[in-house]
């Protein structure tokens, strides 16, 4: 059977829009509880980085659902090349994905409306895998999202923010750095300190070692927010901090940062430790933990190749949503809602756990803190 999926990626790699894989031609076996058709809907091709990665991501599915067939689930999985300039209306008009109960995709925001109504006329759950712009969650009760809206993860992140340090005397860095992306959750999170009448400092990236270290507080555990995300503007200010405690030493400085900078963590991790750094994201790659090497492992064996080194890996996402799905509607058919009391599964990367948008779908808002500890090791805070 595993040669037979790894033959199937290569079929993937040359047809354009039609059905690409059905898995052990489970759809002329009676339904039973165990009995999941699963769809996927993503460029699935070798011409772009979009495809590649979709690849890899579908890649996941198969091994989720070959290790739930061995657990005596029974899956149909069929998949379809859906490239950013596809009309994905057609694909919609296959005779197999009216009879799925669960699709993933699009990767495409201009391709969710048209899938999304698909999914709420035939009563099949959408599950849309990575980040999208528009609201048809609001509006569709068969939608899970699994990424949130800017403004709706800000406002997570000042929650984690808050649970860690609410006592303690926030820093903030200005960078200096015109293109920017996190100004909107820096200005929240300072109109929120206001709100609850927490006094904060402000100093300049560029400021004199005697102007910047008035900033922080002798008194208090001092928390670095800076204003950018980027690699340069971090370096720059671990640079600045580390001058400080080389010349005043005796603060206790933590550091609040950005998902982006686990890019960058095996250049920062010393640091990151140094100051107790806390990176907020909604997956982190784990390379220390066993099941995540095992699967690893596992993906060699099967495709003869390593992962791509992205954050997050592709491969275990799609592993993780198959799993965590598949699962759930298993075991709770129709009245699966992906709350915390229903799940079923615990990821290796990327935490699920859903809230119903009022008369609308469903939106994940799990999330995570790592933090990186003095003592040179890593936890993750759950949210």
């Amino acid at each position: 059977m595993r040669h037979f999926y790894r033959n199937i990626l290569l079929v993937v790699l040359l047809f354009s829009s039609n059905i690409i894989w059905a898995a052990d031609n489970m759809m002329e076996s009676p339904k039973s509880k165990n009995s999941i058709s699963v769809g996927v809907m993503l460029p699935l091709h070798n011409v772009d980085g979009d495809g590649r990665r979709m690849i890899e991501y579908y890649r996941g599915i198969l091994m989720a659902c070959d290790q739930l067939k061995s657990e005596g689930f029974h899956i149909d999985v069929h998949a379809w090349n859906v490239p950013v300039d596809a009309d994905i209306k057609q694909t919609l008009l296959n005779n197999y994905a009216n009879k799925c109960d669960l699709i993933f995709g699009p990767l495409y925001s201009k391709q969710v409306k048209p899938i999304s109504e698909f999914c709420k006329a035939y009563n099949i759950r959408l599950v849309i895998p990575f980040s999208i712009t528009g609201n048809d969650v609001a509006n569709n009760p068969n939608i899970f999202q699994v990424y949130e809206d800017d403004a709706r993860f800000n406002a997570s992140l000042i929650t984690g923010y808050f649970d860690r340090f609410a006592d303690s005397h926030p820093v903030f860095i200005d960078c200096n750095d015109s293109t920017s992306r996190k100004g909107e959750f820096t200005s929240k999170l300072r109109k929120t300190l206001d709100a609850k009448k927490i006094s904060y400092n402000i100093t300049n990236i560029k400021s004199s070692d005697e102007s910047f270290v008035k900033a922080f507080s002798r008194n208090k555990q001092n928390v670095v927010i800076l204003n950018s995300d980027h690699y340069k503007e971090l370096s720059g200010a671990l640079a600045k901090l580390d001058r400080m405690s080389s010349l005043y030493p005796g603060f206790v400085v933590s550091i609040y940062g950005y998902t982006e900078w686990l890019i960058y963590a095996n250049y920062c991790f010393n640091n990151f430790c140094k100051y107790d750094t806390y990176i907020p994201t909604v997956f982190y790659h784990n390379p220390y933990s066993a099941a995540t090497t095992s699967l690893e492992k596992s993906y060699r064996g099967w495709f003869n190749e390593e992962m791509q080194p992205a954050q997050p890996r592709f491969a275990i996402t799609g592993y993780d949503h198959a799993q965590y799905f598949i699962r759930g509607i298993a075991k709770y058919g129709n009245k699966f809602v992906g709350s915390k009391s229903q799940n079923v599964y615990s990821s290796l990367q990327t935490p699920l756990c859903f809230e119903k948008l009022g008369n609308g779908g469903y939106i994940n808002t799990s999330f995570m803190l790592i933090h990186y500890l003095y003592n040179h090791s890593i936890e993750s805070l759950a949210y």
